[in-house]
């Protein structure tokens, strides 16, 4: 985390970080926390417990009620409160796994979150994967080339777009895809996008 800070400040960049009730609950996180929200980054919602919505194969299949859900959420939110962050009018949420249904969109809006979530072919969500995962692991050059791909064949390129790296990763995993960050802002800055925040970036949609 300290690598992704600096190279946040350095570039002068300002990013949106989203997690979980443990993250918070843990102690030796707090600098971070604070350090992030000195920096002037968003900080949101990622569950408390980080559990699993719904089926990975039947989608429409729940695996939490919805007191499960509005418990689990307002836990997270709760935590943040303590730590003095309370985003408004709009409290940006990413469901854990990035995975969730209409029925979670929709108990979501009611606890006044609204769920985003990465641009679906970035596949930069990818970079929790690792080498002993075999055929499921993707590494960070092919990440970097998927991500050189998408911008290339879509018309409005990274513009609009929702970019996910996360900020810790199994251990396993020694191509940490958040060491190309300096490369990356770099790369973009060049091409003439502009870096912003969750809320700067949906203000108004």
């Amino acid at each position: 985390m300290p690598f992704i800070i600096k190279s946040l400040k350095d570039q002068q960049v300002n990013a949106s970080f989203f997690f979980t009730g443990n993250f918070f609950r843990n102690k030796t996180n707090l600098d971070i926390i604070k350090q992030l929200k000195r920096d002037g980054h968003y900080l949101g919602p990622h569950s408390d417990k980080h559990l699993l919505y719904c089926d990975w194969t039947k989608r429409d299949s729940l695996l939490v009620t919805k007191d499960q859900f509005r418990t689990d959420l307002q836990d997270n939110l709760q935590l943040m409160k303590q730590e003095g962050i309370r985003n408004r009018p709009i409290q940006y949420f990413i469901p854990p796994y990035e995975w969730w249904n209409d029925s979670i969109a929709l108990w979501s809006k009611e606890e006044y979150c609204q769920v985003v979530n990465f641009t679906p072919g970035t596949r930069t969500n990818a970079d929790y994967t690792y080498p002993q995962m075999d055929d499921r692991y993707v590494s960070t050059e092919s990440i970097l080339a998927s991500l050189d791909q998408f911008e290339q064949s879509d018309s409005f390129g990274l513009n609009g777009t929702m970019i996910l790296i996360h900020a810790g990763t199994d251990p396993r995993r020694t191509d940490k895809l958040y060491n190309q960050l300096p490369m990356l802002f770099t790369k973009w800055k060049k091409s003439g996008y502009k870096l912003v925040r969750v809320d700067e970036l949906l203000k108004g949609r």
